[in-house]
């Protein structure tokens, strides 16, 4: 087996055994901590959702529908996977990073999935009367849930690469700021419950901090394991 085969299989190999624990070690926390914050929000979550509605229609008008669906559009699935197989691109063919590379899709598919499992664990429908259409379930929300993991994975980033403080905190404003407003739009839109999208950005941000270090973990593990074959090998005298 050549060396560049032998990567290419450790590197699926390593995305998978990533995927797994990720996926495992996500529906175990989320889950339990979401279960607590429903019931929570159980006895006053008609009157905060209502009051959320009505805030939200306050606070934008009613005539603000186009640029709040261009908003709620940058946390679609098709928008974030285009995004992600570009940063995987640029991570594994330029930066020759390749932990990045696996970093990126273990998050976003690992965000997608797990949010699918929660949907369908709560099984809430969504509200009623919604101003653009919507599918699929309502507890917790896709779009909170994913902008919480994916931007929020990439302010991880912007703080571990950018060096200049006036760019860093820029960025990782600007992309707080759009977690926050893609999380309005969907109560704006009324295709989701402010404690959806509540329950959904915490989802995402125990997701990400459960990923990164658990990732990192692996990645040191893994390489080391790899390192071992190939030092045995240094070390034996030649015939």
């Amino acid at each position: 087996m050549t060396n560049a085969l032998r990567r290419l299989l450790a590197g699926f190999l390593l995305f998978i055994t990533e995927f797994a624990i990720m996926l495992t070690l996500g529906v175990v926390g989320v889950v339990v901590f979401l279960a607590v914050s429903r019931e929570v929000f159980d006895q006053d979550a008609a009157s905060f959702d209502a009051q959320a509605f009505r805030w939200a229609r306050d606070v934008m008008g009613a005539e603000q529908q186009v640029w709040v669906e261009a908003i709620t559009f940058l946390a679609s699935r098709n928008f974030i996977t285009t995004v992600a197989l570009a940063l995987i691109g640029w991570f594994l063919f330029l930066r020759r990073h390749r932990w990045y590379s696996l970093l990126i899709p273990v998050v976003a598919l690992g965000s997608i999935s797990l949010n699918l499992v929660l949907k369908n664990f709560y099984n809430r429908p969504r509200p009623l009367l919604p101003l653009t259409s919507a599918s699929g379930l309502s507890f917790p929300s896709g779009h909170a849930m994913i902008s919480a993991s994916f931007y929020g994975l990439l302010i991880y980033l912007v703080y571990t690469h950018v060096r200049r403080p006036v760019w860093r905190w820029l960025l990782i404003s600007i992309l707080g700021l759009l977690i926050l407003l893609i999380g309005f739009t969907r109560v704006y839109l009324r295709v989701h419950y402010a404690t959806d999208v509540l329950a959904g950005f915490t989802a995402g941000i125990v997701w990400l901090l459960i990923a990164i270090p658990v990732l990192r973990r692996v990645e040191f593990e893994t390489k080391k394991r790899l390192r071992r074959p190939l030092q045995s090998l240094d070390e034996q005298p030649a015939s």
